[in-house]
């Protein structure tokens, strides 16, 4: 059920307040609702708030999260356990439908039938400690006015960060430069060499698409690592371990997806086939017509796209200071370590899709035991 904000001035009292409305935070506020936590309703004049509440601020327009942007070639067959949010049946799927279609509908409808609290359009500028109590209110400052919480949840993914690499002469180059995040579709791109960057599987499904209709090439740092199949589920948590293993110790998290490398699905044998996947050293400089590859040679080019991959959207919670000397936040499950009243869902190990269901519930089982259970 998507709300309003309430614009009266006043800042609203929740218990717990889920920043993102994408999987991970939906996954959390089903939860919440399940550990008995109410939707929050505009208070009464007289002031307070819902008693046990709980509310998820969206910065969309409508459902979908950062599904809404994807590009419309990326069907429903490439992906995987994006269906699978807690608390109703898997609907239907047909693997022809675009993604950017099926997700949005699925979670409109999904939000539709649970009731959820989502209040949007929302943007969140900062979180802040509204006292020195480490059990004290946190207070969230967003374009709908102030919020005040018991506990925060940050589900903001990574889609509204893309992660741009700065490469000597990149200012110099008179072709179009853009990220995966721009990527509408191929035939934009049509008649002009475009040179793909990274190594991830955006990187690969690009390519196959794009060399459909022009010319490319493809740079990455290193050698990716190929599999014949799916990882099974000893590698899967073999790779979120490891993941695991670096929040924990407050560094960057890497992606499970560049631990686990790439599998050959049939339309990539074929993109393999017409030389689309033939890897290239990275290029040591970019000119204006074009790159500068490993061998001195210049390569003419029309477009870079850089599928560099994206960071974790955090920079509503700097004025927590949460970062530590590592360069990255350290976790303890979902939860930051040096900060219990906030919970990282959908990142680091639970950036994968079905991750981020099984972390909005831990992430609801730590507040309970933290806050008391709703309405406490």
């Amino acid at each position: 059920m998507s709300r309003a904000p309430d614009p009266d001035g006043a800042a609203r009292a929740v218990d717990v307040l889920v920043i993102g409305a994408g999987q991970a935070g939906l996954s959390t506020a089903y939860h919440l609702q399940r550990r008995g936590f109410a939707p929050w309703t505009a208070p009464p004049p007289d002031g307070g708030g819902t008693p046990g509440s709980y509310a998820v601020l969206d910065a969309e327009e409508g459902p979908g999260g950062a599904w809404r942007h994807r590009w419309r070639s990326l069907r429903m067959s490439t992906v995987n356990g994006i269906s699978e949010l807690p608390g109703l049946p898997t609907p239907d799927v047909d693997p022809c439908e675009p993604s950017s279609e099926f997700i949005t509908r699925y979670f409109a409808d999904y939000e539709d039938q649970l009731a959820l609290a989502i209040v949007r359009p929302v943007r969140v500028a900062r979180v802040e400690r509204e006292d020195d109590d480490p059990r004290g209110r946190l207070r969230v400052v967003s374009s709908a006015g102030d919020w005040s919480a018991r506990a925060v949840v940050n589900a903001t993914g990574t889609w509204t960060k893309p992660f741009w690499p700065i490469y000597p002469g990149q200012d110099t180059f008179a072709g179009r430069q853009l990220h995966v995040a721009d990527y509408v579709a191929a035939e934009e791109l049509r008649d002009r060499h475009v040179a793909v960057v990274g190594g991830g599987i955006s990187a690969v499904q690009l390519l196959d698409e794009i060399s459909q209709v022009t010319t490319t090439s493809w740079f990455t740092r290193r050698e990716p690592v190929w599999r014949e199949a799916p990882f099974d589920a000893r590698a899967g948590h073999d790779a979120v371990a490891m993941v695991e293993e670096r929040v924990a110790r407050g560094l960057p998290p890497q992606s499970v997806v560049s631990v686990t490398g790439l599998v050959w699905t049939p339309s990539l044998r074929r993109a393999a086939a017409r030389g689309a996947l033939d890897r290239r050293p990275m290029f040591t400089e970019i000119v204006p017509e074009g790159v500068r590859q490993a061998d001195g040679t210049v390569l003419p080019t029309d477009v870079i796209l850089w599928a560099t991959g994206f960071r974790a959207a955090l920079d509503h919670l700097a004025p927590l200071r949460l970062r530590g000397h590592g360069g990255g936040i350290r976790m303890d499950g979902t939860r930051v370590a040096d900060e219990p009243r906030v919970h990282l869902v959908g990142y680091g190990p639970s950036s994968s899709t079905i991750g981020a269901n099984r972390a909005g519930r831990a992430a609801v089982t730590q507040l309970v035991a933290l806050l008391g259970g709703a309405g406490a």
